[in-house]
């Protein structure tokens, strides 16, 4: 009897405890739809990915507490998605997911009542999961209020700030426009109206963004210089950044001359960053040597670590000895700013490209010098020094 006893406990203990873990084998999307009906719940749905690092810390940390599994599993539907698989796919792209973890809270008729995105701690994961509950923290009601009530800054920043939880600034634009455009110009200039410019306007050519470009003086009065600079660099880089990703050169090319527009020397620096990049994406190298030959003195003299990365690819793509005595120009000023190992490594590769054994030699024993003070393996430039004695 005491044994049978201790079999069902067992059982029982085992059951409880598959309900309240991480089950990527649940429920699927459509019964988790129909359950949600019947029991008069929302959905929660983890949208991720194996190769996500967060993600897996989030089930390590947050879902292996018993604590959240149960409150999970009391107040929501929950399934679990990996969007590498068909379902999971489906529903990344349904609600426009591009981050990583992603937290979905929908109702049965699939509305998105709430969005969280990344890694969070388990205190706060609760708390946000307890806030997706309430329904005046959800966002079809906060964007009822902010509709009825559009220059309303409160109620603005209250959808807004909500929203931004589990989207991306992109998906801001829209309210933020309808919130500004119950501005004059005139009110644009203020912190309030700043906020809003800074989170939510990602299109270059809107009214808002021309405006603050041609009233930087004004708005670094309410802001600072330095938040307009960084607002600059961020619509550039919303701007070029996915049609860099997704290899779309005719479009590119378009849009750059519109980021070009701005005519500042971080954006400038930007676009040209993001030229090179295409460039070498696409195998391009005549317009990536014609490119770095033209701009790199002048834009991005003083950062080293690109300075190196365009040596790092004439080293490998280039031939012409000119232009490669060029390169290894922009490689001995890196030095001047930053005495490196791989700097000096990278200068005696390419002096021995072009057949200066002398010039290499040096440099390779300046790499040699720092590895070895620095206890570091030195393995690619004894390699090199090596061959250079061998000539």
């Amino acid at each position: 009897m005491r044994f049978l006893y201790l079999l069902f406990l067992f059982v029982s203990l085992q059951v409880i405890t598959a309900q309240n873990q991480f089950n990527t084998d649940g429920l699927s999307y459509k019964i988790a739809l129909e359950n949600a009906k019947k029991e008069n719940k929302p959905i929660f749905v983890m949208l991720y990915a194996d190769w996500c690092p967060h993600c897996n810390q989030m089930k390590k940390e947050v879902f292996s507490d018993s604590n959240v599994m149960n409150f999970l599993n009391k107040n929501y539907i929950c399934i679990w998605k990996n969007i590498e698989k068909e379902e999971g796919s489906a529903l990344k792209n349904k609600f426009s997911t591009k981050s990583l973890p992603a937290f979905l809270f929908l109702n049965s008729n699939e509305t998105l009542l709430y969005a969280l995105k990344g890694e969070m701690k388990t205190p706060e994961f609760l708390a946000e999961a307890n806030y997706a509950l309430n329904p005046k923290f959800q966002l079809p009601y906060l964007e009822k209020e902010f509709l009825a009530d559009s220059g309303n800054s409160t109620k603005f920043f209250t959808y807004l700030n909500t929203l931004k939880k589990g989207k991306e600034r992109t998906e801001l634009s829209a309210p933020t426009h309808i919130y500004l455009n119950t501005q004059s110009d005139q009110q644009l200039i203020s912190e309030t109206n700043w906020r809003a410019i800074a989170n939510g306007v990602t299109d270059i050519n809107s009214r808002e963004f021309q405006y603050v470009l041609k009233h930087q003086k004004e708005f670094a009065a309410v802001a600072s210089q330095n938040r307009i600079d960084k607002k600059n660099e961020n619509i550039v880089n919303e701007l070029l950044r996915p049609l860099v990703d997704n290899l779309d050169t005719i479009n590119y090319y378009k849009q750059r001359e519109v980021a070009k527009s701005i005519r500042l020397q971080k954006t400038d620096s930007l676009v040209f960053k993001f030229d090179v990049t295409l460039a070498e994406r696409t195998n391009n190298w005549d317009f990536y040597k014609k490119t770095t030959l033209e701009n790199t003195e002048k834009l991005v003299w003083n950062d080293t670590s690109f300075l190196k990365e365009i040596g790092q690819t004439y080293l490998k793509h280039i031939s012409d000895t000119e232009s490669l005595k060029k390169s290894i120009l922009w490689i001995k000023h890196s030095l001047e700013l930053n005495n490196s190992y791989d700097g000096n490594l990278l200068a005696a590769q390419l002096y021995n490209k072009i057949k200066d054994k002398k010039s290499a030699l040096k440099y390779a024993k300046d790499a040699k010098a720092i590895g070895k003070e620095m206890g570091w393996n030195t393995k690619d430039v004894d390699t090199l020094l090596t061959e250079l004695n061998a000539k």
